[in-house]
């Protein structure tokens, strides 16, 4: 039976597997979860004069660079000077070059989101109007080619790698102590561990290309490498790597000294039934609680470094949201990962270490506790990545999110057959005492053929005695002849010549005897000898068909054949389940994709209107007459509407690049409704640049917008500008 069963486990293996990478393979490419919710102008925004920046909102913060946000004219050129500035919030700006002509402008972001996930995009906007552009704005993302599915394979190994890992371990801890002594267990257990281990290093060599340019040249490139270490995802990386270490030596102390105290078979029995739960004395007990404690340590330790990188780390609730992906993550690894143990358990254990009916139970209620456990922490990461029922069905996360709640529902049906199956083996007619006579019947036989082998060595023993004592006599007969040759010399000639006749005789006689004894003596021996081999080798061959027997009878059972066959069909679900939660934390989730699409339509919105983005921009040139006195003072104004408007001021020197003064004062003053001036005194945040939020502008009307730049303790002028506000 075992030899038919075989080929249909590969075979379901390989279908699986295959649905798995088909999964993987077929997805999108990896989604941002930071979504660009707004911009200054707006995407498709018709502006009367040129803007002195562009400015990105998102949906959550993120991590720019040098080349992070690029502005292209018409021809391809860039337009934007200085580095990417973050004014406030989740709002970034760059600085445009002065006297852009009119035309269409194309905008180009790709920066990385607080969750891990690079993000990349373009839109256009157009001054005075609307022209031909040479910018393809389908820019593509460093995430779409090779190494982004490296990198999506990586994550995929990775989560695999920790629910064998820690699954394995908990099953062997809490349900089955036997199994540490199980190779094909530790091999499970092992392969987890180097799974993650390979895995996570190679998502930090992967890591710098995958969030800049996605070359596979990039991958080997140290400085990408150094500047990725600074960042929380590679500290996450690298704090796995080292919890990756104390796992190595929790492993060894679990398949060394913990393997040595645990039984080679656990009497089938419920914990419960005696009080005392584990067998063993206090030494067992203190390494049993040890290796737990440990162990829930590191597990949790390697759970958070995914939870304080990636979506739990961001949006509502984050310092809720991670501890309960920490549970979330520890409730996947015990159900899915002790569910893959029991079924190599099941089908690899060896005949003298079976796995019990109560090892299965135990996993049973293991399994149950992990259920609920998921159950709980899943409706509230739902709740806070989607936020809307319609998201269930309007985006591309709330559609996997339903693939992964059937998935599981599935596996929980499976799972009530392999716990019937489990009462059902334990009901079996086969009796307790049955199997104990059939387990007394083996040890009887093994202990008869060691007995025939004693036996077969003590007859050897009598016969090698027997030998030396013929020997003995041999020599004592041999010595007691030569003593009668030598009598005293008053001895009749005749009787001395018989005598003499008879002696030689007997010394003619007497050495083919002795040889013949010695000759006799090595024949018996050899043929002990034989006897002895031929013992032990029957011997051997009685319980190796001893052990075949009992493997035929166990895999004969039909209640532990259907036992295997459900466990296989949900460990088949669970890499499935897997394959599609490892898409899932890699796709923009809902609340965030919905956020994106209504900030959209209100761009379109306000394009299809024919108004702009409603902000002013100022430009005016200075002299203080002092020593660096000369520059132009940029000023913009967002909303330039009634009430909260949030302003920034940007200082640069003849040569255009921004530069530090030591006091900028900003007046805005209404004469025609006798208001002002009204001072606002911006904060300084970068070299050149000041801003100030929620300066608040009383009434629509046409301002005085009076700016007041000193440059040394006596040197300062004033330049204004009238503006349309509101």
């Amino acid at each position: 039976m075992t030899q038919t069963i075989a080929p249909r486990v590969r075979t379901l293996v390989l279908l699986i597997l295959a649905v798995a990478g088909a999964l993987l393979a077929g997805a999108a490419p990896v989604s941002a979860h930071a979504a660009l919710t707004g911009s200054d102008p707006a995407q498709g925004a018709v502006v009367a004069a040129a803007p002195s920046q562009v400015s990105l909102t998102f949906s959550e913060p993120i991590a720019v660079g040098d080349d992070s946000v690029r502005v292209l004219d018409p021809k391809g050129e860039r337009v934007d000077k200085g580095d990417p500035a973050n004014p406030s919030g989740t709002t970034y700006s760059v600085r445009l070059v002065s006297g852009l002509p009119d035309g269409t402008y194309t905008v180009a972001y790709q920066v990385v989101s607080a969750d891990s996930h690079p993000v990349a995009g373009a839109f256009t906007f157009s001054i005075g109007a609307p022209s031909e552009t040479t910018v393809s704005v389908s820019a593509q993302g460093s995430d779409d080619g090779l190494v982004g599915w490296l990198y999506g394979f990586g994550r995929y190994v990775s989560y695999a790698g920790f629910v064998v890992l820690a699954g394995g371990a908990a099953f062997v801890l809490a349900c089955w102590a036997p199994g540490a002594r199980v190779r094909a267990v530790q091999r499970l257990v092992v392969s987890g561990w180097l799974a993650l281990t390979a895995a996570t290093l190679g998502l930090l060599m992967l890591r710098g290309s995958y969030t800049t340019s996605g070359k596979v040249g990039d991958v080997f490139d140290l400085e990408l490498l150094g500047d990725v270490l600074q960042t929380k995802t590679g500290a996450a990386l690298v704090s796995r790597l080292l919890l990756l270490a104390a796992a190595a030596l929790f492993i060894a102390v679990l398949f060394g000294a913990y393997a040595r105290t645990a039984d080679a078979v656990e009497p089938d029995r419920d914990a419960e039934d005696d009080g005392r739960g584990d067998d063993g004395g206090p030494d067992k007990r203190d390494l049993t609680f040890g290796l737990a404690l440990g162990g829930t340590v590191v597990a949790a330790g390697l759970a958070a470094s995914w939870a304080m990188s990636e979506h739990a780390s961001q949006g509502l609730q984050a310092g809720v949201a991670m501890p309960v992906d920490v549970v979330h993550l520890l409730a996947v690894a015990t159900w899915l990962g002790g569910l893959t143990a029991l079924l190599v358990a099941l089908y690899r254990a060896p005949v003298e270490t079976p796995v019990g009916r109560d090892a299965v139970r135990r996993f049973s209620r293991l399994a149950f506790g992990s259920v609920v456990t998921l159950a709980v922490t899943g409706v509230y990461q739902s709740w806070r990545q989607l936020g809307s029922w319609s998201a269930f069905t309007d985006t591309r996360y709330g559609q996997l999110l339903l693939v992964k709640i059937a998935l599981v529902a599935v596996m929980v049906a499976v799972a009530f057959l392999s716990r019937r199956w489990t009462q059902r083996l334990a009901d079996a007619r086969v009796s307790e005492a049955a199997e104990e006579a059939e387990r007394t019947e083996a040890t009887e036989r093994v202990e008869e053929a060691v007995r025939a082998e004693e036996a077969v060595r003590t007859k050897e023993a009598v016969r090698a005695k027997e030998a030396v004592q013929a020997k003995e006599a041999v020599r004592a007969e041999a010595t007691e002849r030569a003593e009668e040759e030598k009598q005293p010399a008053g001895t009749a000639p005749a009787e001395a010549s018989g005598t003499s006749e008879v002696s030689e005789a007997s010394m003619a006689v007497e050495p083919p005897k002795a040889s013949d004894a010695f000759d006799a003596f090595d024949a018996e021996k050899a043929e002990a000898g034989q006897d002895s081999v031929r013992a032990a080798q029957l011997a051997r061959q009685r319980a190796a068909a001893e052990a075949a027997r009992q493997k035929r009878l166990r895999d004969a059972d039909p209640n532990r054949f259907g036992l295997r066959r459900s466990v296989l069909a949900e460990a088949g679900i669970a890499v499935v389940l897997l394959a599609v939660t490892t898409v899932l934390t890699q796709t923009e989730p809902g609340r965030t994709e919905q956020d994106a699409r209504a900030a959209t339509a209100a761009s379109s919105s306000a394009s299809a209107t024919g108004q702009g983005s409603g902000a002013v921009s100022l430009t005016m040139p200075f002299d203080t007459g002092g020593k660096s006195g000369k520059g132009v003072v940029s000023i913009d104004l967002d909303p330039a509407q009634a009430g909260d408007n949030a302003l920034h001021v940007y200082v640069e020197g003849p040569d255009g690049t921004p530069v530090d003064v030591p006091e900028v004062k900003i007046a805005l003053t209404l004469a025609a409704q006798n208001i002002g001036p009204l001072p606002v005194a911006p904060d300084h945040v970068t070299t050149g640049h000041w801003s100030a939020s929620r300066v608040q502008i009383p009434m629509a009307g046409d301002w005085k917008v009076e700016v007041t730049v000193r440059t040394s303790d006596i040197d300062q002028v004033t330049v204004s500008k009238n503006a349309q506000i509101g």
